[in-house]
């Protein structure tokens, strides 16, 4: 294993056949096992054992999809999460938690939060594996489909050229997984969209995400426009179906 010169951060040696992993994990037993399996399948990787050396890599490298434990020095994975899905530069660079916390109210946390997916430990490198696969084929699916390039319900406007949301001229800051999932209803108005169908759309059909999963980042995206005091859009809840967008002129 090589270093590079900075404290708390390591470069994988192989070549990132398969993209490369940026790895937040301070126990030096399980950051190894990751390493040497995700080295072996052809990934690169980098490898941090605190939250700010985690941050500058991830500006520095451009990681395809980021694995944080969260009990780590300096700056939790919780925090690390939010900043990397505010950082409108690398908010599309999928994040996953793998950590040993594995209560419902921390998962839910973790996806309010921005992440891509929750992997509890103890964990098979294989199953890890397959979910890293996972997520970042889901960023694939979303970059090559096509997709309108300005929607409008409303006073409601998605610009995805500018990757902008606007109401009434004001612009709401959303996470890639929101704004798509926004974009989907809006698209289609008046349309009823099931948990499952939001999933394969947002998420990618091969992943291991949750139905619930549309349910926690639809009241995410309802809590910014609120916190904002902006109009909310006109998304229904359809008792025991999924969401639709209400029909507005434009």
């Amino acid at each position: 294993m090589m270093t590079n010169g900075r404290r708390g951060a390591e470069a994988a040696v192989t070549p990132p056949r398969l993209g490369r992993v940026l790895l937040l994990e301070d126990e030096k037993d399980v950051a190894e096992l990751i390493r040497y399996n995700l080295a072996k399948e052809g990934y690169g990787v980098l490898l941090t054992r605190n939250g700010p050396d985690a941050l500058r890599l991830a500006r520095e490298a451009h990681p395809d999809v980021v694995l944080l434990d969260i009990l780590v020095p300096q700056l939790n994975g919780w925090e690390v999460c939010r900043r990397l899905k505010e950082d409108p530069d690398l908010a599309g660079i999928p994040v996953m938690m793998v950590t040993g916390r594995v209560e419902e109210g921390d998962k839910v946390l973790g996806f309010e939060l921005g992440a891509d997916d929750y992997v509890t430990k103890p964990f098979s490198p294989r199953e890890l594996i397959a979910r890293i696969r996972a997520v970042t084929r889901r960023g694939a699916q979303a970059d090559t489909t096509a997709k309108k390039a300005h929607l409008k319900a409303g006073d409601l406007e998605i610009d995805r050229s500018r990757f902008e949301v606007r109401i009434q001229g004001t612009l709401v800051r959303l996470t890639p997984r929101e704004f798509e999932l926004l974009a989907a209803l809006v698209g289609t108005p008046g349309r009823v969209f099931g948990r499952d169908e939001l999933l394969d759309i947002v998420w990618g059909r091969d992943g291991f995400v949750e139905p619930r999963t549309v349910d926690v980042h639809m009241a995410r995206l309802r809590r910014k426009f609120r916190a904002a005091k902006l109009q909310e859009p006109g998304i229904e809840t359809v008792r025991g179906v999924g969401y639709r967008c209400q029909d507005a002129k434009s």
